[in-house]
């Protein structure tokens, strides 16, 4: 029999890759499954998942502005078109279980979908569930979570501790992959080197700190690898046509003294493998993927993000003596600092290494496909 699974969500890369990773579970066990994406209208997700292979549907919805906006007087209209919107996918397209990962998108569709009994399953990310999953979860079946301690939020019966699905590339490096990447980067193997990373847009914050050390002369003791975000790309650019002295190599990487730039880090992994140390948002993903990899982290979590879900990330790991944590308000000052601080303690380093592994679920994307297809059985629906 072919399933026919819908998977909903988007937005950012940190509801796409996840909910990509699951689709390819599902194909790895069953190859005949037909999968369905549908995503937010406009977003990322309407380039990224044709480009991986599978179809996508979007849904004319959008979040909710933090600040006053007129945007958000046309929210009420958006979510009842995709509403309907979901229900017509629904109707079409027949599915057998429809699997929610976050998102502008997943909303409409999950409520669509428990509404006409069609099983739901939802993959909560982060360690403080939001409003949407909350209520969303009264009528769902499974509720695969990335965190112990869930119970607070939602139903025990429904969770399942799975961990944050993520890309298969992503595990710890050998030393050849290191070699490979210092090359990459045009890196020198002799000092040690920081990952500066916020995300593909960029971060505010980082490019501000990194703009503010470049300008005061940039003269670090180490080198940095900084990704400032397509979304900057004409600030960054600027920032180093004023500088001087800069070079490109073959790569695209921009190379100023122990800097080295690029707006947008196609090949993460080599990143990875060649850092020392990893500064990022501490976005769920992120998480999971720095957890597999066994990498020494100082998260910076976004202020701007729903119930200052990414502060309670970090500080889930930073409780288990797995990474260290800066305030976004207090990066200009302490930062730097930090980093000094962790790059000369060599056993704080490892312990970290160490105990963020251990924190590792690298097998999240089957655990979930095998639980989104145990759905699909008739009994699961009585």
């Amino acid at each position: 029999m072919q399933h026919r699974i819908i998977i909903s969500g988007g937005g950012t890369g940190g509801h796409i890759f996840p909910a990509l990773s699951i689709a390819d579970a599902i194909r790895k066990i069953e190859p005949e499954a037909d999968i369905l994406f549908v995503g937010a209208e406009g977003k990322m997700e309407m380039e990224r998942v044709p480009a991986a292979g599978y179809r996508i549907i979007g849904l004319p919805v959008a979040g909710l502005q933090r600040s006053l906006s007129v945007s958000n007087l046309a929210l009420p209209a958006k979510v009842l078109k995709s509403l309907n919107k979901a229900g017509k996918i629904i109707k079409d397209f027949r599915p057998d279980a429809v699997v929610g990962v976050g998102g502008y998108a997943s909303a409409p569709m999950l409520w669509k979908a428990a509404s006409k009994g069609i099983p739901t399953l939802i993959q909560e990310q982060n360690s403080y569930a939001g409003l949407t999953n909350k209520i969303l979860s009264r009528r769902a079946h499974r509720i695969c979570t990335a965190y112990p301690g869930m119970e607070r939020f939602f139903p025990a019966s429904k969770i399942i501790l799975t961990g944050n699905p993520i890309r298969e590339s992503i595990r710890p490096y050998t030393p050849e992959e290191k070699a490979e990447g210092q090359r990459f980067f045009s890196l020198d193997p002799s000092l040690p080197t920081v990952l500066i990373v916020g995300g593909s847009g960029g971060c505010g914050t980082f490019n501000t700190v990194m703009s503010t050390a470049c300008t005061g002369g940039g003269a670090f003791p180490y080198q940095i690898i900084w990704q400032s975000g397509k979304g900057y790309a004409r600030h960054t650019g600027e920032l180093f046509a004023h500088l001087g002295g800069v070079s490109q190599n073959s790569n695209n990487v921009r190379i100023w003294g122990n800097i080295r730039n690029c707006d947008f880090i196609t090949r993460m992994d080599l990143a990875f493998a060649a850092s020392d140390i990893v500064v990022s948002r501490a976005g769920a993903g992120t998480i999971s993927e720095l957890c597999a990899i066994g990498k020494a982290a100082i998260f910076v979590p976004s202020p701007n993000v729903a119930e200052d879900h990414q502060t309670h990330n970090a500080m889930a790991l930073v409780d288990a003596d797995a990474a260290a944590m800066v305030c976004d308000s207090r990066a200009a000052t302490d930062l730097f600092p930090a980093i000094s601080e962790l790059l000369a303690d060599k056993e704080r380093r490892e312990l970290l290494e160490n105990n963020i592994l251990r924190m590792a679920r690298p097998d999240a994307s089957m655990d979930i496909a095998r639980e989104v297809l145990r759905l699909t059985d008739k009994k699961t629906r009585t």
